[in-house]
C-alpha cells in the first residue's frame, strides 16, 4: 500500500516539507481548488500543483476530488455539458499522470458534524456528529451547522433545499447511474480509477437522500457499471459511524475483487442512536478495530492508496479542524507500524510453513 497525506495547497498551514518528514510517506492528495464546480480543469494547473509536490519528493497520483455539480445530482438540463466537462478533467488528470479521482454523490453538504471542536478528556479537540442536534433543526427556519456556515447564502440554500423536494433515493440512484455510465467508460480509456466516497454520516440528513450508506449500497453502485475504474474510496470512518457496518468485512469483501481504490483510514467513538465522535486512531481509542481493518487490507493483497483521515487537533495547533499535521501524522505512523507488524507477522508463518 501507498502512504498519502491530504493537503489543501498553498493556503494549507499544514507545509510540504513537513509532511515529507512523515516516515514511510509516498504521497499527497490534493485538487485545483480555484475552479468552479462543474468547469474544466486546466492542464496548466494541474501540472503546476504536481510540480510542487513532486518537487519536495513526493507523489502525486491521487485527486481529492473532482466535485460533481448538483445539476448532475438532480438530473437537471444542463447536465450533459457538465459532465462533458466532468470528463475532459478527467482527461487532462490523466495527461498529467493522476491515477486515481475520489468523488462523491451526496447531495448539498458532502459532510455534516454539529461541532468542530468536541474536547476530549486528554484536552485534545475533535469533529463530532449529535443526532438531537440535528434533529433540532428545522430547515425552513435556515441551517447553520459548522463549517458550512458560509458554504451558502440562506437564500441560495433554501432553493436548492426545494429542488431535492421530488428527489427520492431512487431518483437519486437513477442520476448517479447516468453519471456513471458516461464518466466511466472515459475514466477507463484514460487509465484513471473513480473511487466514490461514502456518504458522511451515512444517513439521510435534513430529508436529503444519501445512497452510499452500507455494504449493499456499495454492491449495487459497483454493479451499476461493472468494470475495474468504477471503484471506491473506502472510508472507514464514514461507514464506521454506523455501528452496524463491518468494515473489515466490507474490505475483505471489495479489496479483494479489487474495487477499493483508495482507503481513508479513521477511528470514530459511535452509539447505536448514531451519535458519534471522532478520535486517534488507535484502536483502543474508538469503536473501530484499525488493525484488523488494516489486516482486512493486508490479506487482500491491497497496493492501492490510504491516508490517515481526519486527526484530531492536538498540541496547540490551529488551522482546519481535522486537518492538523500533528495528528494525521501520529496516525500515518501507527498505520505503517501496524501494516509492518502484519507484514512481518506473514512472513514468519510462511517461512515457518515451509
Amino acid at each position: 500500500m501507498k502512504m498519502t497525506f491530504r493537503w489543501y495547497g498553498q493556503s494549507d498551514p499544514v507545509k510540504l516539507e513537513h509532511i515529507r518528514q512523515i516516515p514511510g510517506m509516498y504521497g499527497i492528495v490534493s485538487a485545483v481548488y480555484d475552479v468552479p464546480v462543474g468547469e474544466v480543469w486546466p492542464v496548466a494547473s494541474i501540472m503546476a500543483l504536481k510540480q510542487e509536490i513532486e518537487s519536495h519528493g513526493l507523489a502525486f497520483e491521487v485527486i481529492e476530488s473532482v466535485p460533481v455539480h448538483e445539476d448532475i445530482k438532480l438530473g437537471k438540463p444542463g447536465r450533459e455539458q457538465l459532465v462533458a466537462n466532468y470528463c475532459q478533467t478527467l482527461q487532462h488528470l490523466a495527461q498529467c499522470g493522476l491515477k486515481v479521482v475520489c468523488y462523491n454523490f451526496m447531495p448539498v453538504f458532502d459532510w455534516t458534524r454539529t461541532s468542530l471542536e468536541k474536547k476530549l478528556e486528554d484536552g485534545s479537540t475533535t469533529l463530532a456528529f449529535d443526532v438531537d442536534a440535528i434533529n433540532r433543526i428545522d430547515p425552513a427556519e435556515g441551517i447553520q451547522l459548522p463549517g458550512w456556515d458560509a458554504s451558502y447564502q440562506p437564500e441560495a440554500l433554501q432553493a436548492l433545499l426545494a429542488q431535492y423536494r421530488n428527489i427520492g433515493e431512487e431518483q437519486l440512484w437513477a442520476n448517479l447511474a447516468w453519471f456513471l455510465e458516461r464518466v466511466i467508460p472515459v475514466a477507463e480509456a484514460a487509465g484513471i480509477k473513480m473511487a466514490i466516497h461514502p456518504d458522511d454520516p451515512p444517513r439521510p440528513i435534513f430529508g436529503l437522500p444519501r445512497i452510499v450508506k452500507n455494504r449493499e449500497d456499495l454492491q449495487r453502485l459497483l454493479q451499476i457499471v461493472d468494470r475495474p475504474a468504477n471503484g471506491l474510496t473506502l472510508c472507514s470512518g464514514s461507514l464506521g459511524a454506523d455501528c452496524h457496518n463491518d468494515i473489515a468485512a466490507m474490505v475483505r469483501e471489495f479489496a479483494g475483487r479489487g474495487r477499493i481504490h483508495f482507503a481513508h483510514m479513521r477511528n470514530v467513538r459511535h452509539n447505536e442512536a448514531g451519535d458519534f465522535h471522532e478520535t486517534s486512531h488507535r484502536s483502543a481509542d474508538g469503536s473501530l478495530d484499525m488493525a484488523d481493518i488494516m489486516r482486512a487490507y493486508f490479506d487482500a493483497g491491497f497496493e492501492g492508496y490510504i491516508r490517515p483521515d481526519h486527526g484530531r487537533m492536538i498540541w496547540g495547533e490551529t488551522g482546519k479542524p481535522g486537518y492538523g499535521l500533528y495528528d494525521r501524522a501520529l496516525g500515518a505512523v501507527y498505520l505503517n507500524g501496524l501494516w509492518e507488524g502484519i507484514a512481518r507477522e506473514a512472513a514468519a508463518q510462511k517461512g515457518g510453513a515451509q
